[in-house]
């Protein structure tokens, strides 16, 4: 009696691996693609994060850059060169550095370089190092000179007090500064962006474009800018 024999054939198996192998190569691109993706953006939100940490640190010592107390720098005795030119951009080769003299706001941000006493009517004394204490009716005004140095692809900040540059952040592919500038003193309208302003007291806002890099290249280099008004005029 023939017994009818029943299987799977040479090629039905072959065809059977062939199917399940383009499945689970499918399955691992979908996995591997999604464990790219997830790590880009990952790498986009880390440099969004030291962009925006480092900038509005920036903008904010912009923003008090010539804030010297209530009373004109003229009027304050004893005021150190630095008080004549609160803002300043040098560029060289290897190096672009800003330099601003601004007020010292909040704490933990280390002693101001200059403190002025001032009765904010006619009296102004500035200081360096530890004040006298404030006589009735005086207002203390903290005042520090930070300076901000792009060089081999970091940038920095020192100040007079703490010469030795340190790091803010890596992997900076570009940093440029351009400053926005008015026609005339007595204007505060913005009429072209110059990078190498020859009149300070021109100046009315300073632009930032920076360009930041992943270095382990998961994302494309990021750029951001910002543009930032000085509150007190520079002149």
């Amino acid at each position: 009696m023939n017994r009818l024999v029943r299987g799977f054939s040479l090629v039905e198996l072959l065809l059977a691996l062939a199917v399940g192998l383009v499945l689970v190569l499918g399955a691992s691109q979908v996995v591997i693609s999604s464990r790219l993706t997830h790590a880009s953006q990952q790498a986009a939100m880390v440099l969004q994060d030291d962009a925006r940490f480092v900038l509005s640190k920036i903008t904010q010592d912009i923003r008090q850059a010539g804030m010297l107390g209530c009373l004109a720098t003229a009027v304050i005795d004893n005021a150190p060169a630095a008080f004549d030119r609160p803002i300043s951009w040098e560029a060289s080769a290897s190096a672009k550095s800003l330099t601003l003299v601004t007020a010292s706001v909040g704490e933990g941000v280390g002693k101001p370089d200059w403190t002025v006493l001032s009765d904010c009517k006619e009296v102004a004394q500035a200081y360096a190092g530890a004040p006298p204490a404030a006589a009735p009716g005086q207002i203390r005004f903290g005042i520090r000179q930070l300076t901000y140095t792009y060089e081999t692809g970091q940038l920095k900040i020192s100040t007079p007090a703490t010469p030795a540059k340190a790091v803010l952040m890596d992997n900076v592919r570009a940093f440029d500064i351009s400053f926005g500038m008015a026609a005339q003193p007595a204007s505060t309208v913005v009429v072209r962006y110059d990078r190498h302003p020859v009149d300070p007291s021109l100046i009315r806002s300073v632009r930032i474009h920076m360009t930041l890099q992943d270095p382990s290249g998961r994302v494309k280099d990021q750029s951001y800018s910002v543009v930032a008004a000085l509150r007190n005029r520079l002149g």
